[in-house]
Parts: C-alpha cells; structure tokens; sequence
C-alpha cells in the first residue's frame, strides 16, 4: 500500500472511530450525578483505532469524538475549561491506548493505559474547575477535601465504563487479530 493510500485509509478508519463512538454515545447509562457521568461504550473503538495506528491518531480521532460529543450530545459543562476538559482532551487521551500498537494479546494493557489517561483529565478537571461546587456530603460520605472528592465522583462511573471498555476490547481483538496487528496495510 502506497503512503498516499495508507494515510487515506487512516484518515477514513478515524473518522468513522468518531462517528462510531457518538452513536455509541447516545447508548449510556446515567448514574445521576449532578454534573455528569455516564456508563457507555465510547471507548471501545477509540481504544481498537489506536491500538491500530497509535497514540498520535488516537488523539486526533480522541479529540474529534470528545468535541463532537459535548456539542451534539447534550454535552456539559459550567464553563469553556470544563468543556475543554471533560470533553475534548479526556476523549483525546483514551488515544493513549495506542501506546501499546499492533498487539492484540495486549489490547487489555491498552485499554488500562487509555482509561487511565481519561480519568486523570476528569480527575484534574475535578480538583480545578469543580472544586467550588464539592457538597459537604457525597454518596453519603463526608467530603474531607476536593482530591478524595473528585476521585470518588470520577470513579463512580469511570470504573465501570473502563471495566465494559476492557472487557469489549479484549473480546473484539480476538476476532479484529488482523485489524489491530495492522497486517491489511503492511
């Protein structure tokens, strides 16, 4: 494959990794936090693409979906930072999966490392920008300061929407082998 048609290609897989995942978006669980977190699957194809083609392309394909996400899914937010946070660049660092590129066997290593690097956008996102609107109490605890508080918000539905992320990815790179070891485009 010429490098004119492999970038194409590339180009084309992230674009339809972002389309996928806001179609995917629209398909969460609410867990009722005040503002915000859903469980859903918007990871998954980001975490397959980037285990394809890498953490730069992750990132692009990341950034794509998270901004398309806040604006054509009901996206919010209390401000631009929130936005630019919680949205654009959490979803851009899910691209970190692709740290780990073309080894299926690893694809949950991947997932880890992509679902990491979300939640450490949510969490810094938490401790910054929503450490004003911290309750006194939290899912029946007391709130002692704002880093305990934003990782228990941010872990009430990163967990299991990493735990589903995981999970899906390990099952689909089973049968994506040829897809994530990029074999269709050496």
């Amino acid at each position: 494959m010429t490098a004119e048609k492999k970038k194409v290609r590339m180009l084309t897989e992230g674009a339809l990794v972002a389309a996928m995942a806001l179609v995917l978006s629209y398909v969460d669980i609410p867990i009722g936090l005040q503002y915000g977190g859903s469980i859903d699957f918007v990871m998954v194809p980001i975490i397959i693409y980037s285990v394809r083609w890498g953490v730069g392309c992750g990132f692009i394909s990341g950034l794509c979906f998270g901004t398309l996400k806040f604006f054509l899914s009901g996206g919010v937010a209390v401000n631009w930072q929130s936005m630019l946070l919680d949205y654009s660049l959490a979803y851009m660092m899910v691209g970190l999966a692709g740290a780990i590129k073309n080894r299926p066997s690893l694809v949950w290593l991947s997932s880890l490392i992509g679902c990491g690097g979300r939640f450490i956008i949510h969490f810094i996102s938490g401790v910054t920008i929503y450490a004003s609107y911290m309750p006194t109490y939290f899912m029946g605890m007391k709130m002692p300061n704002v880093v305990i508080y934003s990782i228990i918000y941010n872990i009430s539905y990163m967990l299991p929407s990493s735990v589903i992320a995981v999970l899906c990815c390990v099952l689909l790179s089973k049968s994506l082998k040829k897809y994530i070891e990029a074999s269709d485009i050496r």
